[in-house]
């Protein structure tokens, strides 16, 4: 195993993060770490090629740890990915539903199942991830427990799916973006390809009235569509916030340009930072679409 065929994620193995590698890059090889910094860290030293790093749940929201790393974390963004998350009820072998008895996994995925927790009255233990507490059940092996995770960690852990696509919402998707130690800007699309780039960037706006305003109106008066702004503080200070945007658009584009130099006058000196540039994943547009058409 050579590292340019390793992909780094956070978590155990069967988790949804590996279960992102794998289906991104079935050839790859993937790398399990403890903590977010730890897969930043193996791509940074060379033991992985690329990290995959979700950023944002359509049900939990964004995940708040990585908007800090990626602006510090000395990574590009390459790529996303949009994963639907299928959560599975997960047991020893030989185990029934009537005679479970408790039900663990993470927080987030507990409360995305809860209809049918409450259905089959189990009382829900939460637990560090959902590959962990598969993990736990296997190694408990009472068929009064059970775990929800995904059917990858039902594999690596030999456990049986009871009860399949068990959570409440069926958009339950994750967001990943794919990181690597050198950027992999694309090309400027060709014209009637159809074909679109996001661009990820960070940025902080002096501490003047309407600075956020002002910088953000050359996205407007040049028709780029901003399709995320979301702020966070810095520092642990009240009154420094940076800004984390996705627009579509190349930054060697006309439009895009005039717009990023309009927001480097308003903003703090050198606090523009360009975290990626590549290609939109098709979901994006196809999820649009088809909440237009309901």
């Amino acid at each position: 195993m050579t590292t340019s065929n390793v992909i780094a994620f956070q978590g155990l193995p069967g988790a949804y993060s590996d279960l992102s590698c794998r289906t991104v890059f079935p050839d790859m090889t993937t790398l399990p770490c403890a903590t977010f910094e730890d897969a930043f860290a193996a791509v940074r030293e060379g033991r992985a090629a690329l990290a995959m790093i979700p950023v944002e749940n359509s049900i939990a929201g964004r995940v708040a740890d990585n908007h800090h790393l990626l602006p510090e974390g000395g990574l590009h963004i390459i790529g996303e990915h949009f994963q639907r998350v299928n959560h599975q009820l997960l047991a020893p072998k030989g185990a029934t539903l009537a005679g479970l008895k408790t039900v663990r996994s993470h927080i987030q995925a507990l409360s995305q199942c809860r209809n049918m927790t409450r259905e089959l009255g189990l009382t829900a233990i939460s637990h560090a991830d959902t590959a962990g507490a598969a993990a736990e059940i296997a190694k408990l092996g009472d068929p009064q427990h059970a775990a929800i995770a995904s059917s990858l960690a039902a594999e690596i852990y030999g456990l049986d799916i009871l009860k399949g696509g068990i959570e409440d919402a069926e958009h339950n998707t994750t967001r990943f973006l794919i990181l690597s130690r050198e950027p992999k800007t694309p090309p400027l699309p060709t014209e009637g390809t159809g074909a679109k780039i996001i661009t990820t960037f960070v940025f902080r706006v002096r501490s003047v009235p309407a600075a956020l305003y002002k910088a953000l109106g050359g996205f407007a008066t040049n028709g780029i569509n901003m399709t995320k702004l979301e702020s966070y503080m810095v520092g642990g200070h009240f009154t420094q916030t940076q800004f984390y945007a996705d627009v579509e658009g190349h930054p060697e584009e006309r439009s895009l340009r005039l717009a990023l130099e309009e927001l480097a006058f308003f903003a703090r000196a050198g606090e523009v930072k360009i975290l990626g540039v590549y290609p939109a994943n098709p979901f994006r547009y196809q999820e649009s679409q088809r909440i237009g058409e309901d």
